[in-house]
């Protein structure tokens, strides 16, 4: 029957003991994403409020016009960041879309000279942290002349290994004979690429979408070390640098929580649309 076995269909008491330990994470997992949001629409006196309160009694949008007004007195309003993070949000994920499905195309399906040197240097890429890249990164941007450049803020955040892996993976599980026959009818690469191999692989790249949104919407490296210009920078980077300009106080913690909140609420609204393309990524990429 359905309903009873190995692997029931449907709720069975056999699953309890999964509840019961799946339950308690999620609650654990959950605390901190629910004191940020609670934290940004508390008023001041419940953020002075001692013992502290979880849950918000009377929410408030005072912090969200706080966060906004810090920035008046300077000569950057905090609108300009935002617009920039959003202008480097668009052109990191769909650049990043495109480079990753043309470069995975080629490595998976063309044959030329260096190809698995290519695989294995992109391969060795994944272990590195973009901290222990940061000198070699720096002097890269130098060289290009994109420092102090709204570029800097988008270029090195294309150089995607795990997305390029993801996507080479998800296509090398496309029958060659699809290619084949589009060579047959007389199609370009380009072609191939946009009206065969894209509609296709449709998973993988909203993984890599997703991936890039939230790599490029959090992103400080740029503006911290290679953009000297206030009207470059992102709104990420004006987060951080809340606490000089509200002071380490209970009221300069809500409108870091308000900013936080901005931060990490599109992240979680994109996952939550699309984790099911992330689960068929996953499962279609050799990834177990």
């Amino acid at each position: 029957m359905w309903g009873t076995g190995i692997n029931p269909r449907y709720f069975h008491r056999s699953q309890l003991k999964f509840y019961a330990y799946l339950l308690p994470m999620a609650v654990v997992m959950l605390i901190p994403i629910l004191y940020i949001i609670m934290t940004a629409f508390k008023p001041a006196e419940e953020l002075y409020a001692f013992p502290p309160k979880l849950f918000v009694r009377n929410p408030t949008l005072n912090n969200f016009v706080n966060l906004f007004q810090v920035s008046s007195d300077t000569a950057v309003p905090a609108s300009r960041y935002l617009v920039n993070s959003l202008i480097t949000t668009v052109c990191v994920v769909v650049l990043s879309v495109i480079f990753s499905a043309a470069t995975g195309y080629v490595l998976s399906k063309k044959h030329f000279r260096g190809k698995n040197t290519l695989l294995e240097i992109n391969n060795m890429a994944l272990m590195f942290v973009g901290v222990a890249v940061a000198i070699p990164r720096y002097y890269i941007i130098i060289f290009l002349g994109l420092k102090n450049s709204f570029w800097a803020n988008v270029i090195p955040l294309l150089a995607m290994p795990v997305g390029l892996f993801l996507v080479k993976q998800f296509i090398d599980q496309l029958p060659d004979a699809l290619v084949e026959a589009a060579v047959i009818d007389g199609a370009t690469d380009f072609q191939i690429l946009f009206k065969v191999i894209i509609p296709l692989i449709k998973p993988a790249l909203s993984t890599v979408a997703i991936m890039a949104f939230q790599t490029a919407w959090t992103a400080t490296e740029a503006s911290t070390q290679y953009i000297e210009s206030s009207n470059l920078k992102t709104f990420a980077f004006y987060i951080s640098t809340l606490s000089n300009a509200t002071g380490n106080t209970v009221a300069g913690q809500g409108i870091a929580a308000a900013g936080s909140l901005l931060l990490f609420l599109p992240n979680l609204i994109l996952f939550i649309f699309m984790q099911s393309q992330v689960m068929n990524t996953m499962t279609h990429s050799g990834i177990k």
